[in-house]
């Protein structure tokens, strides 16, 4: 365990967590909505600190980032928990579960991509993925400072619900960010991932101007696909740079939610109305 980052003391033993915008208050020996963060006798710790439950040598286009070092490798590296609940989590067996997990020291986890260097792979650095990995704070800011001094790269994916401070402070050694912007209206954030649109679009806002950007839309049928709500998606982005990157991805069932895959008609289309304003627009799972 590790001591967490951006909190601080209430009354009564609350601890005031001020990482990402649930702002949990948490009592002694409870923790907040993101399952690996917990008070314990007044101090708040992370619980996921080098725990490791997914690694893999993934594609760079798999994050996906498709204009950042293209056709290179990334050591893809994930923990548990998250600070959404999406109903068609793709990974939720991480994310809401209690899978194995090994531990892998920050200096580890630079060893480890640097080694595959050494045997040939084209590892452009270390991809913080598969679970939220600003639920992982602590863990990235070490590993990424000692990534950067090692001459690796960071890349973060993530669902961009933090606050602007942990934010920013971690954004220096960040190299390039998929954000998913999971819907374009609070009603769907609220119904469907029980948080937020507005601190995404804050987060991408920041983002875009200190690394590289790619932004991904999973397209949900009859919850996130019309063609209105992807036109204020798409205009918010160009009106950011309209170089930046957008990905639609086809949704399949997954987790919760039992509806049929989008159909390819509606991909189209979105992309269609995307190419209007947006350079690089992609189509994902199709």
């Amino acid at each position: 365990m590790q001591e967490a980052m951006f909190y601080h003391q209430k009354e009564n033993g609350l601890l005031f967590c001020e990482l990402c915008p649930k702002g949990c208050s948490i009592r002694e020996g409870h923790k907040g909505f993101c399952r690996v963060r917990e008070n314990q006798k007044g101090v708040l710790y992370t619980l996921n600190y080098g725990k490791v439950s997914s690694y893999a040598m993934d594609p760079m286009e798999k994050k996906p980032l498709y204009h950042f070092y293209p056709g290179t490798l990334i050591l893809s590296l994930g923990t548990v928990g998250c600070n959404l609940r999406c109903g068609f989590c793709q990974n939720w067996q991480i994310a809401h579960g209690d899978p194995h997990t090994l531990n892998l020291k920050p200096r580890e986890a630079v060893e480890l991509a640097l080694e595959q260097r050494k045997k040939g792979f084209p590892c452009t650095g270390i991809a913080y993925t598969y679970s939220e990995p600003f639920m992982w704070y602590e863990y990235v800011y070490d590993t990424s400072r000692l990534a950067r001094e090692a001459g690796l790269k960071n890349v973060m994916v993530t669902n961009g619900y933090v606050r602007e401070e942990p934010l920013k402070k971690l954004l220096p050694f960040i190299d390039a960010m998929n954000i998913d912007v999971k819907g374009f209206t609070d009603r769907y954030y609220r119904e469907s991932c029980v948080g937020h649109l507005e601190p995404v679009k804050r987060t991408v806002e920041i983002a875009h101007q200190e690394c590289h950007v790619e932004l991904t839309t999973l397209l949900v049928p009859e919850l996130n696909d019309t063609p209105d709500e992807i036109s204020e998606l798409v205009d918010w982005v160009a009106s950011l740079n309209p170089e930046i990157p957008l990905h639609f991805s086809r949704y399949f069932p997954n987790y919760q939610f039992d509806q049929p895959p989008t159909p390819l008609e509606t991909m189209q289309r979105a992309y269609e109305i995307a190419k209007r304003k947006l350079k690089n627009v992609h189509l994902g799972n199709v």
